[in-house]
């Protein structure tokens, strides 16, 4: 049963995933070419800007204009790199919930399995069309706004002369494709951490499934102890995997909502206004998506043992009893994840994302 197909749809797209179908030699070489092109493009563009607050931003309007944009392509070149760099571990990670035990057998399991994989789905479709409509705003309104007279629609440094209007075309190209292809990798970046731990969720719920069966199915009991020793271990290596990326992108998060309320406060309302209160939209979304599904992953795996006394544990022999006991014993300690091995990813913790952003804004202000 394949999962998360919506997901590595746009994982191939934003060139972090060979599409399976590619198995022969010069098309494997002709994606890389691909891969390269793309991680070349977010690059540079992200490089661009940040020698422009290095080098030519003196003043804290002309640092505030184009920080959140340049802070999101810092943030899509470490989602880029990480899942480049984490390719192999993806596919291990997919490999575990397609195989036994984390595999769903009966008909009531693959139900569980396909809701959640459905709203992935969902999820994933809602955040791309809020993130790509922020970012069509963008160069749409750049395109009226900018390209007439022959200005680029964000501040940059470059170690040339792009006054001709050839050389300013293409610049301006560079800049919309790279923007475009930013967001898209914060798209499946995002979209596939939350369809893990949304799968974590789906394999706590199909355990709760074979509990509920071991009455009369007593051989589930093993698959249950099983099942629930690799789904801990799986949620450690997912933790482990992307501790840099959820790092990142708290502080990120903190640090654009911070910012951008100081100069949401110091603007007019027009088409620039309209862009920032988008994009905060987009992040909040974000960082909110990770600390809900962290949290219901936490919620879930603490409920485990309180849903096990719902079944009829009393008619059970006594070293079926033992082995339930054990199984509760170890869901004590709830699967959590964490930022940094410091943050646990939950609602508390968003909400103490805004309110130390609202803090450093005031801070801010009073400056």
């Amino acid at each position: 049963m394949s999962i998360l197909t919506f997901t590595f749809q746009i994982l191939t797209i934003c060139g972090c995933w060979p599409p399976n179908s590619w198995t022969s030699g010069y098309k494997r070489i002709i994606y890389n070419v691909y891969t390269v092109c793309i991680v070349l493009l977010t690059s540079t563009f992200m490089l661009s800007q940040l020698m422009d607050i290095i080098l030519n931003v003196n003043n804290t309007d002309d640092f505030a204009e184009n920080f959140y944009v340049t802070l999101a392509m810092i943030v899509s070149c470490c989602k880029m790199f990480s899942l480049l760099r984490n390719r192999s571990n993806i596919a291990m990670l997919i490999d575990i919930l397609i195989k036994k035990p984390c595999k769903p057998v009966e008909l009531d399991e693959i139900e569980i399995r396909q809701k959640f994989d459905r709203l992935v789905q969902t999820n994933t479709l809602f955040y791309a069309t809020l993130v790509e409509l922020t970012c069509a705003f963008a160069i749409v309104t750049s395109l009226f706004k900018d390209y007439r007279k022959a200005r680029l629609p964000f501040r940059t440094w470059l170690p040339f002369n792009y006054s001709s209007p050839i050389l300013f075309q293409i610049v301006y190209m560079h800049q919309s494709i790279s923007l475009t292809i930013g967001s898209v990798l914060q798209i499946a970046c995002d979209s596939l951490i939350c369809g893990l731990l949304l799968h974590i969720c789906s394999q706590i719920e199909i355990i709760e499934c074979h509990m509920r069966k071991i009455v009369n199915k007593s051989h589930f009991l093993r698959e249950c102890v099983l099942q629930h020793i690799c789904i801990s271990k799986f949620a450690l290596m997912v933790n482990e995997k992307f501790k840099f990326i959820i790092t990142v992108q708290f502080i990120a998060s903190m640090l654009v909502v911070c910012f951008n309320l100081h100069q949401l406060t110091r603007m007019n309302i027009n088409a620039k206004y309209i862009q920032i209160i988008l994009y905060m939209c987009c992040m909040l979304t974000q960082i909110s998506f990770y600390c809900w599904y962290g949290n219901e992953v936490k919620l879930k795996s603490q409920q485990l043992a309180s849903n096990m006394f719902q079944m009829e544990w009393l008619v059970l022999d006594h070293n079926v009893q033992k082995s339930l006991l054990i199984i509760m014993t170890r869901s004590i300690i709830p699967i959590e994840f964490t930022s940094a091995y410091v943050i646990s990813m939950n609602l508390e913790s968003f909400v103490g994302l805004l309110k130390t952003s609202y803090s450093a804004f005031n801070i801010l202000k009073q400056i």
